[in-house]
């Protein structure tokens, strides 16, 4: 099973209030994050909490996602969100793709490219890729998680991307959406619906 790991424990310090419940065409940018991994569709969705835990939690209760608090979020650091969410994965899961939950254009197609491209390639790190530019969502298999959750900050996801440059398989997309995600306000009025 391929799972979801949506990160959403920030505080918004850019954008000045909470971005993941700014609203987003019918829904919010969190909403539609998971609604998009959903319609993929991702079995399993582990959303990573911290900043305006409360609030977010609410507005999920209704998406029957999961919900993992990481009370190490106040140091605003990717990577332990990340360890919350590998930590919290069911015992079937093979893969996870890492989601960023203020990235609300992220698209099914790409979801499923990623899924598929899993199953086909015995490959155990998958990263879309634009123009030769990164992007997310990615999937890591199983079998780097240990090495992930033994990682310390000042390291992050990005150095161990850096670190595994040889095992990555880039999925070549015709998307800019893998690089799109909402830091600030004038981020979200230019591309919300």
């Amino acid at each position: 099973m391929i799972a979801a790991i949506v990160l959403a424990a920030g505080q918004s310090k850019r954008m000045g209030q909470p971005k993941m419940l700014l609203p987003w065409g019918q829904t919010t940018v969190l909403g539609q994050v998971i609604e998009t991994l959903r319609r993929a569709p991702v079995q399993d969705i582990v959303v990573v909490t911290g900043g305006e835990r409360e609030k977010i939690e609410l507005l999920l209760e209704p998406y029957g996602v999961r919900t993992i608090y990481n009370e190490a979020f106040a140091q605003g650091e990717m990577l332990s969100s990340l360890q919350c969410g590998l930590r919290a994965q069911l015992p079937q899961t093979q893969a996870a793709l890492i989601c960023l939950g203020d990235q609300p254009q992220m698209e099914t197609g790409t979801v499923r490219l990623l899924c598929q491209a899993y199953r086909t390639r015995p490959s155990g790190l998958i990263v879309p890729s634009y123009q030769r530019r990164r992007g997310h969502p990615w999937l890591v298999a199983r079998l780097f998680w240990e090495e992930l959750l033994h990682m310390r900050a000042p390291e992050s996801p990005r150095d161990f991307l850096k670190r595994h440059a040889d095992d990555i398989h880039y999925l070549e997309l015709d998307t800019p959406s893998i690089l799109q995600d909402l830091d600030t306000l004038d981020d979200y009025l230019k591309s919300r619906p």
